[in-house]
């Protein structure tokens, strides 16, 4: 009987030890393979302080391994217009990255291969707010294009297309 309660007190915290030391490890791994974005400087993500789709977008990329640095305001509309952005390409908040700008809900892959590739454009944009997008569902299935702008792209030209 005593062996019982002894197994009854020990096992859940062992259970719980043993948890927390895999999700510590499978968080190190991902942490690993994306520790070359953090060679591209600090994102600098200007967004409105009450937009919390905004806010999933900066914690996904912080989780993808980008250094974030965050500007709140109410005038969001100043910094694309500071941005060159063309007006049909805004979206909900811009960021900076190694000398791009990056407009909405931009998935990460776009931005990996933007950094990568470095082509002589301004910046890429996800304009408006699609559903399934970073921080408006993350469904990597959602189809909706990522369009470059600026320098050497074409009007509307697609830069990547997410979910293909």
């Amino acid at each position: 009987m005593k062996l019982i309660k002894i197994l009854l007190a020990v096992t859940p915290a062992a259970a719980l030890a043993l948890g927390m030391a895999s999700f510590g490890w499978a968080g190190m791994a991902h942490a690993d393979s994306h520790s070359n974005m953090a060679d591209h400087g600090t994102m600098h993500v200007t967004k409105s302080p009450t937009c919390g789709c905004c806010g999933a977008w900066v914690a996904l990329a912080r989780e993808d391994g980008y250094d974030i640095e965050i500007t709140d305001t109410a005038d969001v509309t100043r910094v694309k217009l500071d941005a060159d952005i063309p007006g049909n390409m805004w979206a909900c908040h811009t960021a900076m990255i190694d000398g791009y700008v990056v407009e909405g809900h931009v998935p990460f892959a776009a931005l990996a291969k933007l950094l990568e590739e470095r082509p002589d454009i301004t910046g890429i944009a996800v304009p408006g707010m699609p559903g399934g997008s970073p921080g408006m569902g993350n469904d990597p299935t959602a189809r909706y294009d990522v369009i470059a702008f600026g320098g050497d792209a074409g009007d509307g030209e697609v830069f990547y297309q997410a979910g293909l």
